[in-house]
């Protein structure tokens, strides 16, 4: 998805990523009515990830069956890649330093990060 998802697309998109194909019915049952959006505001979200590449669309009879066209991963992937080069200059170890400085990282984060920077240098 070479464009960003807003936070309410991406809410969407975790829907169908726990399960899909859903309708737009579907979707405005489980996250619409949660955060107060009609099936008018599910449809445009949808229309907007479909026209992003993001989502598919299969015509089921009168209605639509939506299913994620990216994996999760890719999506992370991708937004944690923006967020790390717009705050920290494209270098993760600047973040790594401010989460530390601001005490945000456990013991168990800190482990984590090792075994992964272990796992790396091998």
């Amino acid at each position: 998805m070479a464009e960003r998802a807003s936070d309410s697309e991406m809410q969407v998109l975790s829907a169908l990523w726990e399960e899909a194909p859903q309708t737009a019915a579907d979707l405005t049952s489980r996250i619409g009515k949660i955060n107060g959006w009609t099936q008018a505001t599910v449809k445009t979200l949808l229309a907007r990830l479909v026209q992003k590449g993001a989502v598919t669309a299969e015509a089921d009879g009168r209605r639509y069956l939506y299913s994620p066209a990216i994996e999760r991963a890719e999506a992370v992937g991708e937004e944690s890649q923006r967020f790390v080069d717009r705050l920290f200059g494209g270098r993760v170890s600047p973040l790594i330093a401010h989460l530390a400085d601001r005490e945000a990282l456990t013991d168990a984060d800190i482990a984590e990060i090792e075994a992964l920077l272990k796992k790396l240098k091998s």
